[in-house]
């Protein structure tokens, strides 16, 4: 049998495997692989790789469960056309197990935090800026009510981040940050402890007014400033 035109190497390794993984990633990134695109029948692979049919089959488990491919019964092994979250799961955990984990991920917070001001600034329109005011709004009531609910609090907090990272209209960068705020929450939940502690509730809502304050009033050259002023109880906690 003829080896695949696409893949023109045999691996001889003992971690076959992830090879194979590795391979089929690089054609996709290459675009030798496009989206939709069917993947080589695995004996054709299996000669082409020379590996055994376990090794193919695991590795096309392995990159059917990242969302890289998926499988149609009687029909044979495709390029994934469309976004999925769970391509993003082999990063969350990678990212978990990271040393300085704590400090490192506030640093990408702050980047990601960047961009997306940048990009909401330059579009941002009246009624955007509204429902901004009015998720601010919720997060006042709650801090003005007497009996504290930390866990309501947050919520809000999360609401309000996530709903200025929506007016970017970009799906990917929605689902990166949702991720971020994921493996945030045991840190940023000591962070909120610290400011309901210390009677800050005050500055923890005009810290968010300040960030809709240059939203509104475009001044990009204050972002940095004010995302450093954002995360002062957050850096606490490390």
């Amino acid at each position: 049998m003829a080896k695949s035109e696409i893949f023109s190497q045999s691996l001889k390794t003992q971690n076959v495997v992830s090879i194979v993984i590795q391979e089929i990633t690089n054609k996709i990134i290459s675009g030798n692989l496009k989206p939709g695109d069917k993947l080589p029948i695995e004996s054709e692979l299996c000669n082409t790789f020379q590996v055994g049919r376990n090794s193919i089959r695991e590795a096309i488990k392995i990159l059917e469960a990242y969302g890289v491919v998926y499988i149609k019964r009687g029909e044979g092994t495709f390029v994934n056309d469309k976004y999925s979250q769970k391509m993003l799961d082999p990063v969350l955990y990678g990212i978990l197990l990271q040393q300085n984990f704590t400090k490192d991920v506030i640093l990408l917070r702050k980047v990601l935090d960047i961009g997306i001001l940048h990009t909401v600034m330059s579009n941002i329109t009246p009624s955007q800026i509204a429902t901004l005011n009015e998720e601010l709004a919720k997060m006042q009531l709650l801090l003005d009510t007497k009996e504290t609910d930390m866990q309501a609090i947050y919520e809000a907090d999360v609401n309000f981040h996530m709903t200025i990272t929506k007016l970017t209209y970009n799906e990917m960068l929605y689902s990166v940050y949702s991720y971020v705020d994921r493996i945030t929450v045991p840190s940023r939940t000591n962070a909120l402890k610290l400011i309901l502690d210390t009677g800050d509730k005050t500055k923890f809502f005009a810290l968010h007014q300040e960030i809709i304050t240059i939203i509104t009033e475009k001044k990009f050259t204050d972002i940095e400033a004010t995302l450093s002023n954002h995360y002062q109880f957050w850096e606490r906690t490390i």
